[in-house]
């Protein structure tokens, strides 16, 4: 007789303009995890203005309750949450009504992007940092003030200025090396970067052994963060130290 053991139902979060979460997390499902995802309705994609961003994140803030409810229906184990903007607005506060919010509607605990990137600094012991981002400068000034607030010492941040939610996948893999090497000095510790719709995981992987220091792609420290606080230890190779050993 065959056994079915299956392993941890993840509902996976992100908006509809996302093409590149999903490519990234199903590489990845130790001890037969799944990933089941639920799209939030974005309206407004357009990122190329402080206005613009603004009526993404009211359109996203709309669509959420929505897409938690579908999901929710397929009754997983633990909510990831696949966008990343909108965890770091309004500081560790932000980031802890956001988590909040998830809960009530859902009755499961959450990762966000917010979390899972600074936890995946603290395993490194990193005090100053590198930040990349697909974002405007309305948006790069939420992530800094994030990261201070946790106590690390931004060394500089270079947001790219996507000009929309679709258009943050097509940023190539020259553009996000040649960003995280314009925040990297010798008196930088840890490199990371946000913005779920960048496809960084390889990029950050190979940079991260030529520098020699941690380079941390947001959708990793998202992955990484949902299997430790779900009890899945699993060192696996390939996708960068923090997951490799930590």
């Amino acid at each position: 007789m065959i056994t079915l053991n299956k392993g941890k139902k993840f509902a996976l979060v992100l908006p509809s303009t996302n093409t590149s979460v999903e490519r990234e997390f199903h590489h990845l499902r130790p001890q037969d995890c799944s990933w089941h995802t639920a799209r939030i309705m974005i309206k407004a994609p357009a990122l190329d203005s402080a206005n613009a961003f603004a009526a993404f994140r009211e359109g996203l803030n709309e669509a959420l309750p929505s897409a938690l409810e579908i999901v929710m229906t397929a009754k997983p184990d633990y909510i990831v949450m696949g966008m990343s903007a909108e965890t770091f607005w309004g500081g560790v506060q932000g980031n802890a009504a956001f988590e909040q919010n998830v809960r009530e509607q859902t009755g499961l605990e959450v990762t966000t992007g917010a979390t899972a990137a600074g936890e995946a600094l603290k395993a490194f012991g990193a005090k100053r940092i590198g930040i990349v981002t697909p974002y405007q400068p309305v948006g790069d000034e939420q992530v800094v003030d994030y990261f201070t607030e946790l106590g690390f010492d931004v060394a500089a941040i270079t947001g790219l200025c996507s000009e929309s939610a679709t258009s943050i996948a097509d940023e190539s893999p020259e553009k996000l090396r040649d960003a995280f090497l314009s925040v990297d000095g010798p008196d930088v510790d840890a490199l990371i970067q946000c913005g779920t719709n960048l496809e960084c995981i390889a990029v950050a992987a190979e940079l991260e052994k030529e520098l020699g220091k941690p380079v941390i792609a947001i959708n990793l420290a998202t992955m990484w963060h949902a299997f430790r606080v779900n009890g899945i230890e699993d060192k696996i190779a390939g996708y960068g130290s923090l997951l490799e050993k930590h």
